[in-house]
């Protein structure tokens, strides 16, 4: 799966981004309002599945509450599809906060939810507003195989001081990185030995997990196998990693009249329905990121 750390991108791609949009431009409603309908919105995303399926999750449910929606979906990068936010080209994307707020704001250290909340809301461009923060989480996260788990009592990162000995592995950036090993050490006092594995906890890095080559790995909180090889998240309580909880900014001048609809939604998504996401759009069923929304609604009480 493509994370959303891939997105944080340079400017180059900044003056492909009116053709981008006149590509993946959409003019359905799902609403089939008209003149009746609340208002009209455009819903963008990312140039990934996970986005993807968040951004139509938002537009068939403001769609059933007679909201005109079109979509702009699979954009690209943010160098792309925050100017198009910021013009009005779009209405509403999903975004992910730590990362969002460090694109803002390139001196921003804030990491619990409630900071980056906070800091996201002060560094927005006039005409754009942050809803209500999801549970729902893509960000780094530290893994072990449950046996693991059991046999060292292993629930959080703070508990890795039990097994000094447990290799770490991630990408080699980890290595040096604020909130890689220099971070382990300060914010959790921990020395544990390092293993640089570059495939942004995929494939290579999973193996030597549960191989036991080495004994933690940075995955992505969404990545599938985490659920497939019943991988022990450990938690994060001295917030090590930013939050990234997924939150929807959009056009403040609209907010009123879409928030109560997105604000229910962030409250039911979780992490865990990310991780079904990913699984069903990037595994052997390669499902449509329309219908796993459409499944997600149903399931949650949003449609019928």
């Amino acid at each position: 799966m493509k994370s959303h750390r891939g997105i944080i991108a340079g400017v180059a791609i900044v003056a492909a981004a009116a053709l981008t949009l006149a590509g993946c431009a959409s003019s359905n409603s799902l609403s089939g309002g008209g003149s009746t309908s609340k208002t009209s919105v455009t819903i963008g995303s990312a140039a990934f599945p996970e986005n993807a399926t968040l951004a139509y999750i938002y537009g068939q449910a403001l769609a059933a509450d007679g909201v005109t929606v079109s979509y702009k979906v699979n954009i690209g990068q943010r160098a792309a599809y925050f100017p198009a936010l910021e013009k009005g080209e779009i209405d509403v994307i999903p975004e992910y906060a730590g990362s969002i707020l460090s694109f803002l704001d390139k001196t921003a250290n804030d990491k619990s939810g409630d900071a980056v909340k906070t800091a996201l809301g002060g560094v927005l461009p006039k005409g754009l507003s942050a809803l209500d923060f999801s549970q729902a989480a893509d960000s780094d996260s530290l893994n072990v195989t449950a046996d693991f788990a059991s046999k060292n009592n292993l629930k959080t990162i703070a508990d890795l001081s039990h097994v000094p000995t447990a290799i770490i592995a991630a990408n080699p950036e980890f290595e040096t990185r604020p909130d890689g090993i220099p971070g382990l050490k300060s914010v959790y006092g921990l020395s544990n030995p390092f293993q640089a594995i570059n495939d942004g906890g995929g494939p290579a890095t999973l193996k030597a997990l549960l191989d036991n080559t080495v004994q933690v790995a940075d995955i992505y909180s969404t990545t599938p196998s985490i659920l497939d090889n019943k991988l022990v998240t450990l938690e994060d309580p001295k917030n090590l990693f930013a939050s990234q909880q997924v939150v929807p900014i959009v056009t403040a001048s609209k907010a009123s009249k879409i928030s109560a609809v997105l604000n229910k939604i962030s409250a039911k998504l979780t992490t865990k329905d990310l991780l079904e996401f990913n699984k069903r759009t990037g595994g052997d069923e390669k499902a449509d990121p329309k219908t796993v929304a459409s499944d997600w609604l149903k399931a949650n009480g949003f449609t019928k």
